[in-house]
């Protein structure tokens, strides 16, 4: 087949779409682009709030209703269908959503943000982001060089030790460490509690706490840590605490205060709670589970 014969093939294939959406055919105009004074066929960002907002079932009961339901939570409800499939828009959504999930995953936190609040780095044993999301026992346990960074720059038998996670979004820190880091300093200084020097674990999982307070001894430990993203929210962090983890401690002998952003639980207010945990903590020198039977 000739190339005249091919480009003819492609025209008359383009003049029946065009014709079929009522828009002429610009034999100019290269193949797969859109005529500007002609239909618009793109779909409006499936991101933007009130996209996310419009439902996608053509003919509900209680429009309404249906509304203020979509409006008072994230999951994704009032989508419609096409047939057995999800609606353009729903799909492309989620798709958009399920990258954001990705990149938070990945996303390292801000160098100058730890810097700005005075925290030295070190590391887990997982050695790079793929190593730490296939092995988690690695991300439980701090590298020698890091123990060894411990021992000689945190202060040793303080009341409370609090560091901090990327955890599985480092988005999360980003987002919120600038707001809760003070009030956790300040809640603890005016409850006559003594704070242990901050630090930054990076590729860390909540399993940290056991082997830190195994170094700097304190009453009560505390990783601020990022929370596994969900669609298109990855700025939730959590606070894990436990009362003298040791190296045997499981998640019964921790507390968690969790969904920790301004679309949640406050970063303000979750410094808060955390200060009143720690002191019900060490008063009754417990935590987990046992503090819950107290």
């Amino acid at each position: 087949m000739q190339e005249t014969d091919i480009q003819a093939i492609v025209q008359a294939v383009l003049a029946e779409i065009q014709n079929a959406a009522g828009a002429p055919v610009d034999a100019d105009r290269p193949a797969g682009t859109t005529d500007p004074d002609g239909p618009r066929i793109d779909l409006d960002d499936p991101t933007l709030p009130a996209a996310r907002q419009r439902p996608g079932i053509e003919r509900p009961s209680n429009p309404d209703g249906l509304r203020a339901l979509m409006e008072a939570t994230p999951a994704r409800i009032g989508v419609g269908r096409s047939g057995p499939r999800p609606r353009t828009a729903a799909n492309l959504l989620f798709l958009a959503d399920h990258g954001v999930t990705q990149d938070a995953l990945m996303h390292e936190v801000d160098a100058d943000l730890l810097e700005e609040l005075g925290l030295f780095s070190v590391e887990s044993m997982a050695a790079d982001r793929q190593t730490y999301l296939k092995r988690p026992d690695l991300g439980r346990k701090l590298t020698e060089a890091a123990k060894a960074i411990l021992r000689d720059r945190c202060a040793k038998n303080p009341d409370v030790q609090v560091f901090v996670g990327d955890g599985l979004s480092g988005a999360a820190i980003d987002h919120n460490l600038r707001q809760i880091m003070p009030v956790l300093q300040q809640g603890l200084s005016s409850a006559g509690l003594s704070m242990g020097t901050p630090f930054f674990v990076k590729n860390a999982r909540v399993g940290l706490l056991n082997d830190v307070n195994g170094i700097v001894d304190a009453k009560v430990c505390a990783i601020l840590i990022g929370e596994r993203p969900g669609l298109a929210r990855a700025q939730s962090m959590s606070i894990y605490l436990g009362y003298r983890p040791r190296p045997d401690s499981t998640d019964a002998n921790r507390d968690a205060i969790c969904n920790i952003y301004e679309g949640g639980l406050n970063p303000l207010e979750a410094g808060a709670h955390a200060v009143q945990l720690i002191q019900k903590m060490i008063r009754d020198e417990t935590s987990g589970v046992e503090l819950k039977l107290v």
